[in-house]
Order: structure tokens, then C-alpha cells, then sequence
């Protein structure tokens, strides 16, 4: 990918689930969050490549001037597009950079079987720091905001490690707890080798425990939040509750067929949440 010239927000968001809930926003909050999410999807892009190492650390490093820079008032060209939202929103510097830092541990080296530590430090700097932007823009009271970035943030990034096992093994990576595996007597941390073990189904089903119990906390949140403020976030997961849920229910042994939402279920959910 060219480190200089990232797609266009709406190029990025179009046909994805967050889409789907970010349509609903008023325009300006609409525009900043699509930025926010350009912004994520071009450094998980660097992150995902096949490049050299040193190349994707570059690249990397790149975004970190710049949003520096950008606080300074420099707007390079990676993040011209954030200078508004930053502005009207009063972004954290320090939740861009820990997106980016998120996206250096998959750059450093393949993740995995990380301990519990690290892989909560992960789902904190690739999520939960998304979250906390995010919840700037939508308007909410700040610890609330940051609690429920903390939470939801959480349930939405195990949502999807358990979604990609394969595929994140098909590259290398397995981000199931090193503590959990070896509770499971899975003594490896080959991803292939460890998505082949009888114990994954118990591992896998602790991972969904937890981001089920982080799905709770962060209802719990936003039933005492102000309604138009958690339309966004409700949507978001009630769509991912909704992949974990079929996850579930579909099991652990392989072949794992991608689980997906329907459209007539997506639809219910908008119906649900979007309305004020």
C-alpha cells in the first residue's frame, strides 16, 4: 500500500457493518466517524500486508509523525482528513496513537498465543482506543464514554478474533491465551497445529464467556446514557452479539463456516435502535 494516499473515507466504510450504523448520525458526526475509521483501516491495512517488516514499521512510524504533527498543526497528507473531527470533537491524540501501537505488535512480529495481559493490551489499543474516539463524537459524558469503550471495545475485538481464527492462522497469527491453551493441554503455538487440538472448543468457549460479559457491562451503560447518543454503539453490537450468538450455537470443530447476519436481521436491528 502507499503510506501517502489512503482511500477515501467513504470508499473505506461502504458495505461494512459499521457502516450500517454509522448511516444513521447526523452528518458531522457521520464525516468524523468515516475519517476515524479510514484512519483505522489504512494503518490495519500496513499492519495485514505481505511487505517486509521494516517497510510496514516505516510506514507506521509515518502516521505517528503525522498525527503529532497534525496536534501541532501540521496537517500532512495521511491525516488532512482528520484535522475537523479532531477539532470539533476534541480527539485524543493519545487514542491515535494507540491505535497505531496496536497495529505495530502485528507488525513487529505474528501474534501468538499471547498471554491474558497482552492480548487485553491488544483488544485496548486496536479497539477499545477506536472506542474512545468514537464515543467523542457521538456525545458522550466522558467516563461514561470511556467505560464503554472499554467494554464494548473489548467485546467487539473477541468477537472477531474468534470470527477469524482461520484466517488469521491461514497467516500466521493465534490470538487465543497462551494460559488458556495450556489449560486445554494445547501445548503449542502453531496456529494450524492449535486450531486441529480436541481443546480448542474450550478455549474458544471461555473467549466467548468473557466478550458475552463484556457485551453485558456495556448494555448496562448504555441503558444510562442518553438515548441518541448510543444509537451507533447499540448497533454495532447487537450486530456483532448477534455473530458471536451463531458462533456459538454453530460449535468450534472445524470446518468453521463463516457465521454472517442476515439482512432481514440487520434491518430489525436498525428498526430497533435507530428510531429515537
Amino acid at each position: 500500500m502507499d503510506a501517502t494516499t489512503p482511500p477515501s473515507s467513504s470508499q473505506r466504510a461502504a458495505g461494512s457493518s459499521f457502516y450500517t450504523a454509522m448511516r444513521i448520525l447526523p452528518r458531522a458526526q457521520r464525516g468524523a466517524m468515516y475519517e476515524i475509521y479510514n484512519f483505522c483501516r489504512c494503518v490495519d491495512d500496513i499492519a495485514d500486508s505481505s511487505g517486509p517488516r521494516p517497510q510496514r514499521l516505516a510506514q507506521l512510524n509515518e502516521w505517528r509523525a503525522q498525527v503529532r504533527a497534525l496536534y501541532e498543526g501540521q496537517h500532512g497528507p495521511l491525516v488532512a482528513g482528520l484535522a475537523q473531527p479532531v477539532r470539533d470533537f476534541d480527539l485524543a491524540q493519545e487514542d491515535f496513537l494507540a491505535v497505531i501501537d496496536g497495529m505495530e505488535m502485528d507488525a513487529v512480529a505474528d501474534i501468538r498465543a499471547p498471554n491474558l495481559a497482552t492480548l487485553d493490551l491488544y483488544c485496548d489499543r486496536v479497539a477499545s482506543a477506536v472506542g474512545r474516539l468514537s464515543v467523542r463524537v457521538f456525545g458522550l459524558e466522558r467516563e461514561a464514554g470511556k467505560l464503554l469503550a472499554h467494554h464494548l471495545g473489548r467485546a467487539l475485538q473477541l468477537t472477531n478474533i474468534l470470527r477469524d481464527l482461520d484466517e488469521d492462522a491461514a497467516i500466521g497469527r493465534l490470538y487465543l491465551p497462551r494460559e488458556w491453551l495450556d489449560e486445554a493441554g494445547i501445548n503449542t503455538s502453531d496456529p494450524i497445529a492449535a486450531l486441529r487440538n480436541p481443546g480448542l472448543a474450550n478455549v474458544c468457549g471461555r473467549l466467548a464467556d468473557r466478550a458475552r460479559g463484556h457485551f453485558v457491562e456495556a448494555d448496562a451503560i448504555m441503558v444510562r446514557s442518553p438515548r441518541r447518543a448510543v444509537k451507533a454503539p447499540r448497533i454495532m453490537g447487537e450486530v456483532y452479539r448477534s455473530i458471536l450468538n451463531g458462533m456459538v450455537a454453530r460449535g468450534w470443530e472445524a470446518p468453521r463456516e463463516r457465521v454472517r447476519v442476515s439482512r432481514a436481521r440487520i434491518g430489525w436491528i436498525l428498526l430497533r435502535y435507530a428510531i429515537a
